[in-house]
């Protein structure tokens, strides 16, 4: 079980390594592709295609197989000792699957925060702007306030009848 956790983990960093390899240049890829393909087939040269970077599942997946299914049929015929059973394999698989999208991942979010951190700072800017101008709004209403407060006290109050005497004026009491 450690052996193949350590695998598994390994092989996470490998897919890893694999993806960003392929996102820096695809020449082994154009090279299969030169060699398969018919001129008109052929892949553009802005094309940045790999055999992991921005490639679907399924042939992600095929990709991979083989060549784990070349590296074990090496390993056989070098060291006779059966290292790779089905379940080191399947784990190195899953794993490099796993560093595959996992750097995917990581270069997408690289570059939505390369792309949205002047934006960022900019709203961040506009938020201090406006939380600076409402404490300033308070402060004068806050004064205005005050003002009122203080001439409502210093006017003088102008005798109002009270509600007896109202409704007797009415007549209803």
């Amino acid at each position: 079980m450690t052996l193949e956790l350590i695998i598994f983990i390994a092989s996470i960093v490998f897919g890893i390594i694999l993806y960003w390899r392929e996102s820096q240049g695809n020449g082994l890829y154009r090279f299969f592709n030169k060699l398969m393909n018919s001129k008109e087939l052929q892949m553009k040269s802005t094309d940045k295609k790999g055999f992991f970077y921005q490639q679907g599942f399924l042939l992600r997946l095929v990709f991979v197989v083989s060549l784990f299914l070349i590296v074990i049929l090496i390993t056989r015929f070098l060291i006779p000792i059966d290292l790779a059973t089905i379940s080191l394999f399947a784990s190195m698989i899953f794993g490099t699957l796993i560093g595959t999208y996992l750097a995917g991942f990581i270069f997408k979010s690289s570059a939505i925060i390369d792309e949205q951190t002047d934006s960022i700072e900019d709203k961040f800017q506009e938020v201090i702007e406006k939380g600076k101008d409402f404490i300033e709004d308070l402060q004068t209403n806050d004064s205005k306030e005050k003002e009122n407060i203080e001439a409502e006290k210093s006017a003088p109050k102008v005798e109002e009848k009270s509600a007896r005497d109202r409704l007797k004026d009415k007549g209803l009491l």
